[in-house]
Formats: C-alpha cells, structure tokens, sequence
C-alpha cells in the first residue's frame, strides 16, 4: 500500500491510468474516503492519470488528534503529488475536497493546472461546524451520522440505493472522531472567498440541483461570482454527486479537461429539452424514482432515451399529445410491452391524457389489427389499473 509521511502522519494515496495521461487528482469529502470516486473511475482512468488519497483523518490515512486547517491539507496534496511523481495535475474535490483544491489553487500556484470544484462551498457557517465539531469529540461520529447522511443522498437515491447509503453510513461511524472533528475544525476556520478572485487558472463549478448543504444559492453563487470564467454545470444529484451521478460528473470532468465543451453543452440541452416532455407526460415523481435509479450502467443509456424519445419524437409538432400517448398505448401493446403499457396507461389516465372510452377504443382497434390474445392481455392489464386507481380514489 503507498503512502507517504509529511511531519509525522502518513497519508494513503494510490495510482490509476496510464502513466503517460495527463495527471488529475481527486479529492474526497468529509465522512467519505477515496472510494467516493470509485463509480467515476473507470471512465476517468482510461483518459487520465488518476491520484486519489484518503484526506488527513480519513481512509486508510492517520488522523491525528486537534484541529486541521486547510493549508495543512493542502500541503500534504503536495507532498502526495510528489511522492507519485506529478508535479502539476487537475485537481477535483468534492465538498471539503473541492475546499481544499481551492487552497492548493491558492497557495500552490505553479501545481495546479486547473480547478473542478464538486458540491462545495467558499463561505461555511462556522458556529454550525463548531456545534457539529463539539458533538463529535463527545459523541462520535455516530451521533451526527442522520445529519450526515440526510445531506449526503438525495431521498429519492437512498430509497433505490439502499445498499450504497448503509455502507457510507457504515463508513462514516468508523471513521476516527479525531479525524472528522480535525477536518471539520478545517472547514470551520476556512477563508477562501476573500482569496478567490486573484484565482486565473480554468474552473469548473458542479452543483448538485439536490444539494441542501452547499446549494448554488449562498455557496456555488459566491464560488462562481468571485472565480473570474467559472464555468457552472448543474446536476440531478445531492451533495456526493460522484455516488449519486457518477456517469454525468464524469462525462462533465472529461469535457472540461478535455475541452469539448459544445458537444457537452449540446448535449445537456437536449437532454433538459427532453425532461420537460417527459415529467409532462408521465409525472415528476416517476421521472424523479427513474432519474434516481440510474447506475453508471445505464446512465448514458436513460441520458440517450431523453435527448431522443422525449425531445426528439415527443417534441415534435406534428401530432397533438393525446394521439401520441393512445399510439404509444397501442403499439405497446400490439408488442406486448406491458410494463410500458402500465407505465403509459397509468399516466395517460391519472393526467388527463386520454379518458376510459379513449383507452377503450384503442384496445378494440388493437384486437382487430394485432389480436385478440393482445388485445385481451390489455384490457386484463388496465382493468386493473382502472380498478387501482378507482379504490386510491374511494379513500
């Protein structure tokens, strides 16, 4: 296991890519540890020199009693950097990680070459840290881990991902007391904004539409305003967008560094085009379960669907939305699409898209034209969807 000492505490880093890439280092949040990156790597590694380490306090790296500050930290980035033989890199942090890549920015010029700054702030409530800071050196991480965890993930992510919550739950109560109280100690005493402005290399701000701890309103705004050329991204995420939108952040990281910045941008408008449509038609609590359900699997997948089906072809002018949503019906049921045909069927009658005698008609169509097998299965399927919502109504 790599790692390297710098004035006493040893600091746990380790090496991904192709040493001839252009080196980027990753930064973790407080509570988490360099696995924070893990769902963000693969597609990382394969165009840069990935650095991660375990920040002071966490991971695999010590954490020494007392209270840290963010030069500290910063300085040993430094001395990690050096240890793996990079002498300027990207840097990326999430949360405390993206405090301290803007302390390296500052008061390491020469060894930064840019800055992507992740779900973090420049302007912290100190009296709200030192409360947090006193809980945890009298009762352990555990006692602030709800907290945590409720500004961690979305609840809509928490509740199809429960195995990824439990196990950062997990992490975060074994983490040192020391470690976390030393780090928030350094988020507490941090004075970054005053700074930022004589800031002139290229950044990147990424804010979680779901963040409720370092929001775009009263953080990213200030990062943004003081930043001169900062560019913004939001996305559908809460404050650890590298578990909860790995495939996105990456493909935002990518862009940036690789400066293709047009296709990016075209492609998030479409895909914002397209979430208009689709939350029209089938609701904001599905699109919002679904949109929460992605994985770094699937996720360029359901970005694709978006930009194509819902902007492209539910976006198109020449057919009213009614005539739409009864040919969707119809065809998933000609193909016997019945998980499709539920989703649209519910959602056509539950939103005013279409009546019962509309879906009636359609299905009586559809036995004439695909069958009566097909046919029948339908009218077997939105009779109970009929009688669902009838009995949802009643109460």
């Amino acid at each position: 296991m790599p790692f390297v000492t710098r004035d006493g505490v040893r600091l746990y880093w380790k090496l991904d890519g192709d040493d001839a890439a252009p080196p980027l280092v990753l930064l973790n949040s407080i509570g988490t540890d360099m696995a924070l990156w893990a769902d963000c790597l693969p597609a990382l590694a394969r165009r840069f020199r990935v650095l991660r380490l375990d920040t002071r306090g966490h991971g695999a790296s010590d954490a020494p009693a007392g209270d840290y500050d963010l030069p500290m930290l910063a300085a040993d980035v430094i001395a990690v950097m050096d240890a793996a033989g990079i002498a300027r890199a990207a840097v990326a942090g999430v949360s405390l990680g993206g405090m301290i890549a803007m302390q390296m920015a500052l008061d390491h010029p020469d060894r930064v070459a840019a800055l992507a700054l992740v779900c973090t702030s420049a302007t912290m409530d100190a009296g709200a840290w030192q409360q947090r800071i006193a809980t945890v050196r009298r009762d352990g991480t555990a006692a602030i881990a709800d907290l945590a965890m409720g500004r961690f993930l979305s609840p809509g992510f928490t509740a199809t991902h429960p195995e990824v919550a439990a196990a950062l739950r997990r992490g975060l109560i074994a983490m040192a007391d020391d470690g976390y109280a030393g780090a928030g100690a350094a988020i507490r005493d941090m004075a970054l904004i005053d700074r930022l402005p004589g800031l002139a290399l290229p950044v990147l701000l990424v804010v979680g539409d779901r963040d409720t701890s370092t929001p775009f309103a009263g953080h990213g705004e200030h990062i943004a305003a003081a930043i001169p050329h900062t560019r913004v991204v939001h996305l559908d995420a809460a404050h650890l967008a590298p578990v909860e939108a790995p495939a996105a952040l990456a493909a935002q990281l990518i862009a940036f560094l690789q400066h293709d910045d047009t296709t990016v941008t075209a492609a998030e408008t479409l895909f914002e085009a397209g979430l208009v449509h689709r939350r029209r038609v089938l609701g904001d609590d599905w699109v919002d379960r679904s949109l929460a359900a992605r994985t770094p699997f699937n996720a360029e997948f359901q970005a694709m669907i978006t930009r194509i089906a819902w902007h492209e072809i539910w976006g198109r002018p020449g057919l009213d939305e009614r005539t739409r949503r009864l040919l969707v019906v119809a065809i998933t049921a000609s193909l016997g699409r019945w998980e499709e045909f539920a989703l649209h069927v519910r959602a056509g009658l539950t939103r005013d898209g279409f009546t019962r005698d509309d879906l009636k008609e359609v299905l009586m169509q559809t036995a004439i034209y695909a069958g009566v097998p097909a046919a029948n299965t339908g009218f077997a399927e939105a009779g109970r969807i009929i009688a669902e919502l009838d009995a949802a109504g009643a109460r």
